[in-house]
């Protein structure tokens, strides 16, 4: 019973709909009326600013990291990253934005912050490297999945981090599903490009 209500409640922290509180709170604007109509932090940069963008990935981020850190802060012996895909999952299909949330990067990055902080610190890296080489934040964020899934292979190899190399798959693939769309608009030359790098 407690291992339920743990993740349902790292399923509810992930679903709280930062982008969608920042737009209509602080700026009186819907962002899922706007741009892209995602409530990640992407659509909130190009929809409200850099400020609102950086206010909503990161607490996108933290809310990732709470969850993870639910098994420790209620000393039970669940695995943090198993409690953190549960966030990711409401960050994607979040009950109090009618399951019409974000695209799993900035939580996924979140709960990875908790379990492994170098290779948190690593995906920042990667992904700001692929987006100064590609322009594109989708295929910039998908790129840093793979580099996530090689990373949690060599950790399983050297030190026998299973569980990473499992839920790094998962949020991955995620991640990559959720871009879908992306995809085709990068394939047709159509996906938009960051100007600032």
């Amino acid at each position: 019973m407690i291992l339920a209500l743990i993740f349902f409640l790292a399923y509810l922290i992930g679903s709280i709909p930062f982008g969608l509180i920042v737009g209509k709170v602080g700026y009186g604007i819907d962002i899922r009326e706007h741009g892209s109509g995602n409530l990640g932090g992407t659509n909130t940069f190009r929809t409200l600013g850099i400020k609102a963008g950086l206010i909503v990935t990161i607490s996108d981020i933290l809310k990732g990291t709470l969850a993870a850190s639910l098994p420790v802060l209620f000393q039970l012996d669940i695995h943090a990253l198993l409690a953190g895909i549960f966030a990711v999952i409401g960050h994607m299909y979040p009950v109090f934005a009618k399951f019409k949330g974000g695209k799993a990067v900035a939580t996924s990055g979140g709960i990875l912050l908790f379990h492994d902080p170098l290779l948190f610190v690593s995906l920042l890296a990667v992904f700001f490297i692929c987006l100064y080489v590609t322009k594109y934040v989708s295929l910039s964020s998908m790129l840093t999945g793979v580099y996530a899934i090689v990373y949690g292979l060599i950790k399983h190899i050297i030190f026998g981090d299973l569980p990473l190399l499992i839920i790094v798959f998962m949020l991955a693939f995620f991640v990559i599903y959720r871009h879908r769309a992306n995809i085709k608009r990068i394939k047709e030359k159509t996906e938009p490009k960051v100007k600032w790098i």
